[in-house]
């Protein structure tokens, strides 16, 4: 009896520390993301400014890098940075005519999320679920409009969906879809002030090469 009680602790044993083992892993990914903004603003205000001028920003695509930490075999927290983006924007409804790159800025936007992976460790195929808090700060806010321009920094929450495919143990490949909530005010001082608040509403695209360790 007493072989088979230590036998079974041995097994205990064994299958906790794989536990750990698993807990413990590390996944790196790179790859390109599509940053697509669905802007709306609530107009641009300003001395002199006619009623019904408005702009709008435009997508772009950058280098994605994140970093997740397991905490279970199902349970990890990743973070997510890369390249900052330009992001451009044009004039819109009474002032069209001002033409496009009327401001540009790049964003700095750490993300931090909470994901769940369906499915178990060794399987092929793993669709996993996020949800966390989104950090961004404009830099590099330029407009030919205005000598001064600045952008509020913006906090909110991310959301994602992906799945990764691991044909081998260390290396794979991801994909996933993301909504995050992303607004800020913008001033423009020169010869008068312009002020809007831009609601980027983004949704970005991501695929690349996943490495576990």
């Amino acid at each position: 009896m007493n072989i088979k009680i230590q036998l079974l602790a041995a097994a205990v044993l064994v299958a906790g520390a794989a536990s750990v083992a698993q807990a413990q892993e590390n996944t790196f990914k790179i790859g390109a993301i599509r940053y697509t903004t669905n802007s709306k603003t609530n107009g641009i205000q300003g001395a002199g400014v006619p009623p019904g001028a408005d702009a709008e920003t435009g997508d772009a695509t950058t280098l994605l890098l994140t970093y997740e930490r397991a905490l279970t075999p199902n349970i990890g927290v990743e973070l997510v940075i890369g390249i900052p983006p330009k992001i451009t924007a044009k004039a819109t409804g009474t002032v069209a005519f001002l033409g496009d790159d009327v401001l540009s800025a790049k964003n700095v936007a750490p993300t931090v999320l909470v994901n769940y992976h369906f499915g178990a460790p060794g399987d092929a195929w793993r669709p996993y679920a996020g949800a966390g808090i989104n950090y961004t700060k404009f830099v590099s806010v330029k407009s030919k409009l205005a000598p001064d321009v600045e952008m509020s920094d913006s906090t909110g929450l991310a959301v994602q969906l992906g799945i990764d495919y691991s044909p081998s143990k260390d290396w794979g490949l991801f994909a996933s879809i993301a909504k995050v909530q992303t607004k800020s005010k913008l001033v423009a001082a020169g010869a008068t002030v312009l002020t809007t608040e831009i609601d980027f509403r983004p949704t970005t695209y991501s695929f690349g090469v996943s490495y576990r360790f």
